[in-house]
């Protein structure tokens, strides 16, 4: 699992970790069922706080991206549920859209890039 985590980021750690892993869900480079390092492989192998790692699994845990198991550790598991979902994106994107908006963004730029960037995830899982 190859993870970009920028330290000089005002973006929290746990923060970044949980988007990586959602983004590599998403691009099916991790896939349902696989398990996550452990909380202390993860921590070594970027260099962070295990602490930091347990809370962006906690969360992954809390958002049905991953179910943890006392023997097998974290574990991609999705909890399909699409109207939660989309009631989540439509939070999160209106204070993305209101930026945009305070920016001149158009309409037709946001549509252009959220076709964008949908159709690399798109793209992401048939390169495998």
């Amino acid at each position: 699992m190859f993870l970009q985590i920028d330290f000089n980021s005002d973006e929290a750690i746990y923060i970044q970790l949980r988007n990586q892993i959602i983004i590599g869900i998403a691009t099916e480079s991790i896939r349902e069922g696989d398990p996550l390092p452990s909380v202390r492989q993860m921590a070594d192998n970027i260099g962070i706080n295990m602490h930091t790692v347990n809370k962006a699994y906690s969360v992954l845990k809390q958002e049905g991206f991953v179910k943890l198991d006392r023997r097998k550790g974290a574990v991609v598991a999705l909890d399909v549920d699409k109207i939660q979902v989309l009631d989540e994106m439509r939070k999160d994107l209106g204070v993305v859209l209101a930026r945009g908006v305070c920016k001149n963004v158009s309409c037709e730029e946001v549509h252009q890039l959220v076709d964008e960037i949908f159709q690399s995830f798109i793209r992401g899982q048939r390169e495998e």
